[in-house]
């Protein structure tokens, strides 16, 4: 780059646009690819408004506005496509002159470019490409004149940078925030900065094809107001195409230590010296469709392949394979990878949802399980630390790395306000080394599962009545500290809400499980007196659980005791968890699956977490009524264990009806608790992540629930117990379903009531027995 060229730069500022809180996410565009994700309108616009819509990297929004006008008017929409999860396509056309009032005056007017009244005729095809891959978000706009006579067409884009953290967009009150600088144009390039409180200096640059014609600030029409409106005029002759592209990524650095204030600069600043401007005006990344492709094709190719002779079956477990392939994020340390928990509010790592969807997964692909294990005990909390609610052995909750948690505004860093992640972390360690026999993995994990077995011991107990509880300590952590972890979630008949210290239900079922099934991996591993000690305990919690959880009047489980001795016996979906983990006595679990049935918990659709006609209920309450898929999949696994095979598979088929309602037959995080009867469609919830890890999991679960599937990588055998097809379903075939070194391919086939399988393939030593 020259001198000459260097002087070229300029700065402008843009007037800051508010940040408007998500409240709704209807009919919101999803791409992603790695940590970038894109959340546009059915336009393919970015504009502010209360879907959070905006590029994102991470925690941090990288682009807050991105709105196309074509003529001056936004083009009207003909259709919108997910070509594959990292990309998409929009068609679109002009709309007619008087849509344009400020074309009525000319409408008779003849112009070098044609009579403009000829846009009644809608006759420019408009098509929008958005790529993300190779770090950053590549659209190409491509114009087609499809009329008689040549014009000349305004194209305007409004673009517009907030560096919002995601929970300022999902409404986390702040003190202040950082500053948004200047913004550096030249030839065709644009760099946004802005200087974070955590001494980070975040950009986000803008490179185009073509150098626009006018590049303003402040634009007039209210749409994006802290945007700048980039200006090109294209000439297009008879049937002649145009395109247009941009390239948007984004890079930090350590903020300068001289920072401009927010707002309009007294004096320009001076022309960047070559080091500062080879920071804001890097390299173009190169972005690819072959990254993509190759990505999702050793995805596939990795995945145990499910086929039907139920083609939207069929189309729903399509759907599951791709999003977790999308929910994949590259950690941050070397060759770490995880599933993120959700798009858009939980793209980073949990512990109990990457857990559980990975556990969902492991019959299918059982490498996400080990990613998920590796990259939590990597996080494991060595240290009490109350601000993060950490104690030695913890598996963590969320971890974020945005503004606001490297300001110590949030403790996420990770936090730790999980009381069910270290137990089922502990599960689906034994649950993988059932499918892999990975013994090396299991060693190599040895000492964080040792770890976590004593958290339970020391810190789990918080009150010595023998349950496992939680309490917050943390002023910014989680009041609430299991899945259902809305602060309005644990109530008893009343609707009074539960005091801490608060000993959930599922969770004893959670260690007692995790008890049971580490046993065996510590005889194993030569420690018998530990598995012994294991096994003890998971007895005892179980006669304790029966006493303490039992309501007799109700006949059913309480969701939870409180800190004060009560019990939290609402009616709610918590024991339904218990029959999954196992710790419900036979005798009970008729009761527990015909309230788990009733209308009340029961929406048509799927369980609700909350029985509806209680005090408290809300069938659009986050954990208060609403139908969650991975909740509904979890309780028809434990019906599917007490041997309710009908009742399981009818959960079965209800959730996977409501999927195929969905859009493009995506299970979203929740959705609304209404009663089927008076909804002819599942009620989408206004702010559920979609694609979310649990749900995209829930039909894997579904599968192997049906299936039966239970794998003794150990001794090489695959046991399928009770296989058992809904009515409707005829077939299903598993293409290369793995255990441990070998793998197999089987035929189940419904006949007259009953289901059979078969063996069509088979490599390596695996024995498959079928237990009726």
């Amino acid at each position: 780059m020259t001198t000459s060229e260097l002087s070229d730069v300029r700065f402008l500022a843009a007037r800051p646009s508010p940040i408007v809180r998500a409240t709704d996410l209807g009919s919101v565009q999803v791409l992603k690819h790695g940590n970038l994700y894109l959340l546009t309108d059915p336009f393919g616009d970015v504009h502010p408004d209360s879907r959070g819509l905006g590029l994102y990297e991470g925690d941090t929004r990288i682009l807050s506005t991105a709105a196309l006008r074509v003529d001056g008017q936004r083009p009207v929409l003909l259709a919108a496509s997910v070509g594959a999860n990292y990309r998409g396509g929009i068609q679109l056309t002009n709309p007619s002159a008087d849509a344009n009032p400020a074309s009525k005056t000319q409408t008779t007017a003849e112009t070098e470019s044609g009579p403009l009244d000829e846009l009644v005729g809608r006759t420019m095809g408009i098509s929008r490409e958005r790529l993300i891959g190779g770090g950053g978000l590549e659209e190409r706009l491509r114009i087609v004149n499809h009329g008689a006579a040549s014009r000349t067409i305004p194209i305007e884009l409004d673009l517009g940078v907030d560096a919002a953290d995601i929970f300022e967009v999902r409404g986390y009150p702040r003190t202040g925030r950082g500053t948004l600088l200047p913004v550096a144009v030249m030839d065709g390039r644009l760099t946004f900065r802005y200087d974070g409180l955590d001494g980070v200096q975040r950009l986000t640059h803008v490179a185009c094809s073509d150098p626009p014609e006018s590049v303003l600030a402040d634009t007039p029409d209210g749409q994006g107001g802290g945007s700048l409106r980039l200006r090109w005029v294209v000439p297009l002759a008879p049937g002649e195409t145009r395109e247009l592209a941009w390239t948007v990524w984004a890079t930090v650095r350590s903020s300068a230590p001289t920072s401009t204030p927010t707002g309009a600069p007294t004096s320009a600043p001076a022309a960047p010296s070559r080091a500062e401007s080879a920071a804001l005006f890097p390299p173009v990344p190169r972005i690819s469709a072959d990254e993509g492709a190759a990505a999702y094709h050793a995805w596939e190719r990795g995945t145990t392949t499910v086929s039907s002779d139920h083609e939207l079956f069929n189309l729903v477990v399509r759907r599951s394979v791709a999003d977790l392939r999308l929910l994949i994020n590259d950690g941050p340390g070397p060759d770490e990878r995880y599933i993120a928990a959700g798009v858009p509010w939980f793209s980073t790592l949990f512990g109990r949802d990457s857990i559980i969807a990975a556990y969902e997964a492991l019959p299918f692909r059982a490498q996400l399980a080990v990613e998920t294990l590796t990259v939590l005990a990597a996080y494991q909390a060595t240290e009490v630390d109350d601000w993060r609610d950490a104690e030695p052995g913890k598996i963590l909750h969320e971890l974020r790395t945005g503004e606001m948690a490297g300001t110590g505004e949030l403790p996420h860093t990770p936090y730790y306000g999980s009381v069910d992640s270290t137990p089922l972390w502990l599960v689906l360690l034994a649950a993988t080394f059932e499918w892999t026999g990975d013994r090396a993995l299991v060693d190599r994990l040895w000492p964080n599962a040792l770890a976590a077995l004593d958290w339970i011991d020391r810190y789990g107990d918080r009150d010595g009545d023998g349950f496992i509880e939680y309490r917050r300590r943390s002023e910014r952590g989680l009041l609430n500290q299991g899945w259902k972890d809305s602060s309005d979630a644990i109530r008893d008949r009343t609707g009074a809400e539960a005091v801490p210290a608060i000993a959930l239900a599922e969770v004893q079922g959670y260690v007692f499980d995790a008890w049971r099934r580490m046993a065996p991996l510590a005889r194993l591993r030569g420690d018998e007196a530990l598995a012994t000690r294991l096994e003890t305990q998971a007895e005892q919690l179980r006669v304790r659980f029966e006493a303490a959880f039992w309501v007799e009047d109700q006949r059913y489980y309480a969701m939870a005791l409180g800190g004060d001795g009560r019990p939290a016996d609402a009616i709610a979906s918590n024991a339904g968890h218990c029959l999954w983990s196992g710790i419900v006595a036979p005798d009970r679990a008729r009761d527990v699956v015909d309230r788990l049935l009733q209308p009340g918990l029961f929406s048509g659709w799927g369980i609700r977490t909350y029985a509806a006609g209680q005090p408290g209920y809300n069938p659009i309450g986050y954990h208060t009524g609403s139908v969650w898929p991975h909740d509904t999949a979890l309780i028809a696994a434990g019906l599917k264990r007490y041997g309710f095979d009908d009742e399981s598979n009818r959960l079965v088929g209800r959730v996977l009806e409501a999927a195929q309602r969905f859009p493009d037959y995506r299970l979203p995080e929740l959705f609304c608790g209404f009663e089927r009867d008076e909804s002819t469609a599942p009620v989408p919830y206004p702010v559920a992540c979609s694609p979310q890890a649990w749900a995209a999991g829930a039909p894997f679960l579904f599968l192997t629930t049906m299936l039966g599937l239970h794998a003794h990588a150990d001794r090489n055998e695959l046991e399928l117990v009770h296989p058992h097809l809904p009515d409707w379903m005829g077939k299903v075939t598993l293409t290369d379903l793995r255990i441990g070194e070998a793998s197999v391919d089987l035929l189940f086939h419904r006949w007259r009531g009953t289901t059979s399988a078969e063996v069509l393939r088979k490599v390596g030593d695996v024995a498959v027995t079928i237990r009726l």
